[in-house]
């Protein structure tokens, strides 16, 4: 029998709080002997079916594949689990998120290089978290002003709220390290309350000269106050390769 093995996801981690339930079902199925496709499929209500990485004809676009046949090939491991479960959290914004791809696609074919605006739908597709937030965390954020960020307007950190987007950066909190950041867009507007509405509303805004003018806040994310247990150390924040100054680069 075909047994996939999956490295061990934390799921207690607080950074896997809106992945959790759906996660560790698809996860129990996996270790259970099915392919993670099928795990996926079982578990989850998704606007793609997912299928197994060999129904991807050679040399044909991932993405134009999945926008063209309502398919998502996927393979076994945590990354194609983790897009799988996202798939199901924000359809509307993965659905809205290939669509650009594919029509990026079409438009410029396949190339050596990506180009800016493929760049950029790769980095929010697998790097992004998203944060609603007063608009003090999200000015000090900008300007990568980590004392006071972390500081001053700790308590504020009680008013936001941030998940993880990206099923690359979910992937690798499977094993944290202070240095993974993520690329984090803001979360906007009154009617916005709950992930569904997130959603919807995330859906509607994105685009993709928005994206490739890189909207983006780096964030080192197990800075994050509650997330992290040594963070509650002012000290853990005085480290320059992590929380780097702003005019550094990520």
């Amino acid at each position: 029998m075909h047994m996939p093995r999956l490295a061990s996801v934390p799921w207690n981690a607080a950074w896997f709080e809106p992945w959790r339930a759906s996660g560790q079902r698809v996860e129990r199925s996996v270790q259970h002997g099915l392919p993670v496709w099928q795990a996926l499929n079982r578990h989850l209500a998704a606007p793609v079916h997912f299928v197994a990485q060999g129904a991807l004809p050679p040399g044909r676009p991932y993405e134009q594949f999945v926008a063209e046949t309502g398919q998502c090939p996927s393979r076994d491991g945590l990354h194609d689990l983790f897009n799988g479960l996202c798939w199901a959290l924000f359809p509307a914004t993965k659905r809205a998120l290939n669509r650009l791809q594919a029509a990026q696609i079409a438009h410029t074919g396949i190339q050596a290089t990506r180009g800016a605006v493929r760049d950029a739908l790769t980095v929010f597709d697998e790097n992004a978290a998203l944060l609603h937030a007063p608009d003090a965390l999200w000015d000090a954020l900008e300007r990568k002003q980590w004392a006071l960020l972390f500081g001053a307007l700790r308590p504020l950190w009680l008013q936001a709220r941030l998940v993880v987007f990206g099923h690359a950066l979910l992937e690798k909190l499977t094993l944290p390290r202070p240095p993974i950041t993520a690329h984090v867009l803001r979360i906007d507007g009154p009617a916005v309350s709950h992930l569904p509405d997130w959603d919807r509303w995330l859906a509607g805004q994105l685009d993709s000269g928005q994206l490739a003018a890189q909207p983006f806040a780096h964030l080192p994310v197990l800075g994050v106050p509650g997330w992290w247990a040594a963070n509650q150390d002012p000290l853990f924040y005085a480290n320059r390769q992590v929380f780097r100054p702003a005019g550094t680069g990520q």
